[in-house]
């Protein structure tokens, strides 16, 4: 099956306006951080506090989401989305209203505490889209393998497009009119498509566990493939901020989100055409390949030293990024419980976004000590790491494929 009849029977199984409102609802979480970052800078004059708000909305987020994915395990999708997409696009809204209720010279710590409490509710939607495909894909008839690999193909470039344009509608939105618009359109889009998606009739698809069975502990070497997000996650953060200090040196700050943007397009691409990859490459090879890859393409950044040589650097390195990343999260349906595949696939979106902080955090201390040069340093660590994981780990991998999904092994 070609790459393009992998996607085609794979969207004709929802048809395309579910895949539309699938997409378009993830972009909030995209959207909220950033949005959270210009808004209170904006009204409080103070980058520090802005930076506290986007970075209070992505670490609660990280935290909360593995209990929202462990209670739809038990209880349906539906239920947890609805209520995350009410009161997520009210937290956005009250950060907006809260906001414009702001006296310069107040302490600007309530603001934080508000973009934390909505970033508790933003729903993960790209993961359980994920946890979607499996049962939706048995309807097929045959080659249902085959089509989750397409569907996770397709779902990682799919979360990689919509981290560029969700940053890329908030800059646009606050151009035009201003940080609060950019942050009312996200709480819109979350209260109209994550809405959307929670009705949709695949949310029902999705088995839920049974309460009177003992819960399956999920297998002990989830853990290597949450190290490798969390990785992957640092590389994500120290882009950013090494590419902003390298635009801000070169008297362009505006072209910031347009670099962190170059990294995903070459991700994007290279994410659907994963599917093309031949199922007789097993998947730890391919997390070996992918993230090795990911190590060497990232030692350039090292020879940067302009805007001109960091465009083909970052195209370049964004061609591993979505393929680890979508082989990373096909380990984790492949090896997980299904009665636990809702907490397993938003663990791993968790330690990406700490991953992300932690990256962006340490990448900006050494960019503070020494410019752009040592924060690009920590995207080549992370790249290293992800490498090393990916080694050691892919022995205990292979055994995790081979054994029983349901029989109870160490919890994590």
């Amino acid at each position: 099956m070609s790459p393009l009849s992998s996607y085609r029977n794979l969207f004709s199984l929802t048809g395309a306006l579910y895949v539309a409102v699938a997409f378009l609802a993830r972009l909030p979480l995209a959207m909220s951080q950033i949005g959270a970052l210009l808004l209170v800078s904006a009204v409080t004059g103070s980058y520090g506090a802005g930076g506290a708000a986007a970075g209070a909305t992505a670490v609660v987020n990280a935290v909360a989401s593995p209990f929202a994915g462990a209670l739809t395990d038990r209880v349906g999708q539906r239920r947890v989305l609805l209520v995350q997409s009410v009161v997520g696009a009210a937290g956005l809204l009250w950060l907006v209203l809260a906001a414009a209720a702001y006296t310069p010279g107040e302490a600007w710590w309530p603001l934080v505490l508000i973009a934390g409490a909505s970033g508790a509710f933003l729903p993960q939607v790209g993961t359980m889209a994920r946890v979607r495909w499996r049962p939706i894909a048995r309807r097929s008839g045959g080659a249902e393998q085959r089509l989750v690999d397409a569907a996770f193909s397709y779902e990682g470039a799919a979360d990689e497009a919509s981290f560029v344009l969700g940053p890329a509608l908030v800059g646009v939105v606050a151009a035009v009119l201003n940080p609060s618009a950019a942050l009312i359109a996200a709480g819109v889009l979350l209260g109209v498509f994550g809405l959307w998606f929670a009705l949709h009739p695949t949310a029902t698809v999705v088995p839920k566990r049974d309460r009177t069975v003992a819960a399956v502990a999920m297998p002990a070497v989830l853990f290597v493939l949450i190290f490798a997000q969390l990785t992957i996650g640092m590389i994500f953060g120290s882009v950013q901020a090494g590419a902003s200090v390298l635009a801000t040196e070169a008297g362009e700050p505006g072209l910031t989100g347009l670099l962190h943007a170059l990294l995903g397009i070459g991700s994007v691409t290279a994410g659907l055409a994963v599917v093309a990859v031949p199922e007789a490459f097993r998947y730890e090879n391919r997390l070996r390949l992918f993230t090795v890859a990911l190590a060497l393409l990232s030692l350039p950044l090292l020879l940067v030293n302009s805007l001109g040589t960091l465009v083909p650097v970052l195209i370049v390195l964004g061609l591993a990024v979505a393929p680890s990343m979508i082989t990373t999260f096909t380990l984790a349906e492949r090896i997980s419980p299904p009665s636990r595949l809702g907490a397993a696939m938003t663990l791993l979106a968790a330690a990406t976004g700490l991953g992300y902080a932690i990256g962006s955090s340490a990448a900006g201390r050494l960019a503070d000590w020494g410019g752009y040069t040592p924060a690009f340093a920590v995207t080549i660590v992370g790249a290293g790491l992800a490498a090393l994981i990916s080694l050691f780990g892919a022995r205990a991998l292979r055994r995790a494929q081979a054994a029983p999904r349901t029989v109870p092994e160490q919890a994590v």
